[in-house]
């Protein structure tokens, strides 16, 4: 018999310790699992939550326990500030597993602050978090905060180590561009396209050399793919030089250290024009990759729907750059629950609308939060 989805979730859970003592009111399960209802279906915070939660008193009672009710909105916001992140991130990759299926995918890794939840009085500095997200899936794969006084190359090792890179292609800003985290992925079986920018110093400055002027490039066996796009008032015209040129490769390697798997070097040129207004950038990535520059602009496009889709998103849709949520781990905590809720509602496919429409949608009508749910 097909489990019920709350039950479904209720085990992926299950092995978050209760970091209180024996005698409590409300079952950690019970606690969990409404917040994450609650996120669905739009709200935003601990009294948003409550308040869900006592008008579908109805509705979650044939589900959970509940020995005392909904609990109140100062209990969800000291037990998600008690609970372990490590545990509940956990949980979160387990339900990922469950609904992704991650074959020769393509995998944008990059980091995102949460504006408001710093706490000067504390000397608390906002939450950093970085994420892996699914181009092909459009989901959240994981996410690993940056400690306090760190930056993002300590934290994208250790999300990759969360993940099955095998046979996927990863792509990091330039903050990723790092020969350790070359080698961590090749290791794993998985390619990279990694961003260079002018913190590179004179690994930048080679590439740009390289590449020079489009209409004389140094480079030999360079090749070249443009796509030309309109929509909306505006053209947009892309162009990729990739090049595998073995002097310039066995350069970087004797001046810059070794660069595990490279295989190719590339300039992408964009141009915008809105009307009479013309703007144009220049981008420089190396990769492990073949210099196919079709394959590869296609990919480093893919790149900007974490940006696009995921950032973007949750600011807009779940308010997460106005989330004053301090205490403890309650930050962390709750920014993994509404990459897990992002990750049902894009799942659930039958409602055409967007995410803030399908929040509201699930919180109207409970027979569509189940579909969110069996996702």
């Amino acid at each position: 018999m097909k489990k019920h989805p709350v039950e479904k979730l209720k085990e992926h859970f299950a092995e978050v310790e209760d970091p209180r003592s024996d005698n409590v009111s409300h079952l950690l399960i019970d606690i969990i699992t409404l917040a994450i209802c609650a996120l669905i279906s739009g709200a935003d915070g601990w009294v948003e939550i409550e308040t869900y939660g006592n008008a579908k008193f109805w509705w979650f009672k044939h589900f959970l326990e509940l020995p005392h009710g909904i609990p109140s909105h100062d209990t969800f916001g000291r037990v998600f500030a008690q609970l372990d992140p490590k545990q509940f991130r956990e949980s979160f990759l387990r339900c990922v597993k469950a609904i992704a299926n991650l074959i020769e995918e393509h995998i944008a890794i990059d980091g995102k602050m949460l504006r408001r939840s710093h706490d000067r009085a504390n000397d608390k500095a906002a939450l950093h978090m970085v994420s892996a997200w699914s181009s092909k899936n459009g989901i959240v794969l994981g996410q690993e905060k940056v400690r306090d006084k760190s930056n993002e190359i300590i934290a994208i090792p250790e999300l990759l180590e969360l993940l099955d890179l095998a046979n996927c292609i990863i792509t990091i800003d330039a903050m990723g561009c790092q020969t350790k985290i070359a080698q961590k992925i090749v290791k794993s079986d998985a390619d990279y396209v990694l961003a260079l920018k002018k913190n590179q110093g004179k690994l930048y400055e080679i590439v740009e050399v390289l590449f020079g002027n489009p209409d004389e490039i140094q480079a030999t066996n360079c090749d070249y793919h443009r796509e030309i796009n309109k929509g909306h008032g505006r053209i947009e015209i892309r162009k990729c030089w990739a090049t595998n040129d073995e002097e310039y490769l066995k350069y970087i390697e004797q001046e810059f250290g070794h660069w595990e798997g490279l295989h190719s070097l590339i300039m992408v040129k964009s141009e915008r024009r809105v009307n009479e207004v013309r703007s144009t950038e220049t981008r420089f990535y190396i990769a492990s990759l073949p210099p196919d520059a079709k394959h590869l602009l296609h990919v480093i496009r893919s790149h900007w729907g974490i940006e696009n889709k995921l950032h973007w998103v949750l600011d807009m849709s779940f308010r997460e750059d106005e989330s004053r949520v301090r205490q403890g781990n309650a930050t962390e905590n709750l920014a993994i629950m509404r990459h897990l809720c992002l990750n049902l509602l894009k799942k659930e496919e039958t409602a055409n609308c967007g995410i803030k429409a399908k929040r509201l949608k699930a919180g109207w009508d409970m027979n569509y939060l189940f579909k969110v749910l069996s996702a």
